[in-house]
């Protein structure tokens, strides 16, 4: 659960408010009474107003508009794509890859605190598989930041209202939400986990004051 203790206030910034962790990031965010700033990049505006949110439309391939921005203590980044959205491993790469790399580079050289990413299960930049290849090399290239704490979490099955109805993800999580409760040890990882979930412990490990790298998988989120 996301800590009650109200320490200095803090401000945030949060990547891919529009996706399914992104979404409940942001509304968990604006509730939490640690935080008294939060800028949310977007593409297009987002249908939610608060006053402690400010929202800045932002191009991944212009990181000039953020000179406004010169300090933020912690950035949540939530980016990512599908290869079917994307459409070419080339384009999936730009997201899933040089953009989260370039933000996390961008405020880890304006003294930002924490960085905290959402990375998938299976990530390995030596595997074989595209997706978890690129997954990979996005963690090894954060975790050489500068940052205070660095926190790459690795979700299973993401349980949540998604905005776009995908046959294959909803096929397989619930082929994951049958076997789950045959999975225990080491395959305890793999069981679906809800948007909410990751979301609070985003935050709570945001607000935690631990130092070092941390990867967190679906059953230690």
């Amino acid at each position: 659960p996301v800590g009650l203790i109200l320490f200095n206030m803090k401000s945030a910034l949060i990547a891919g408010a529009t996706g399914l962790v992104g979404k409940q990031c942001l509304y968990k965010l604006l509730e939490n009474p640690n935080y008294d700033h939060v800028y949310a990049l977007v593409r297009k505006p987002l249908e939610i107003t608060h006053e402690k949110l400010k929202q800045i439309a932002f191009d991944y391939e212009d990181f000039t508009k953020l000179e406004i921005l010169w300090k933020v203590d912690d950035v949540f980044c939530c980016l990512g794509t599908t290869m079917k959205t994307a459409g070419t491993k080339e384009a999936f790469y730009k997201v899933d890859y040089t953009f989260i790399v370039k933000l996390g580079e961008y405020f880890s050289n304006r003294e930002a605190v924490n960085f905290l990413l959402i990375s998938a299960i299976g990530a390995d930049a030596n595997s074989p598989i595209f997706y978890s290849k690129v997954k990979g090399e996005t963690e090894e290239a954060v975790s050489k930041l500068n940052y205070k704490g660095i926190f790459i979490f690795q979700p299973s099955f993401l349980v949540g209202d998604r905005e776009q109805f995908r046959l294959g993800e909803m096929i397989g999580l619930s082929i994951a939400q049958l076997v789950s409760p045959l999975l225990f040890g080491n395959m305890k990882k793999y069981k679906p986990i809800h948007a909410a979930k990751v979301a609070d412990s985003m935050i709570s490990r945001a607000l935690s004051g631990k130092e070092g790298k941390f990867i967190l998988q679906s059953d230690e989120i």
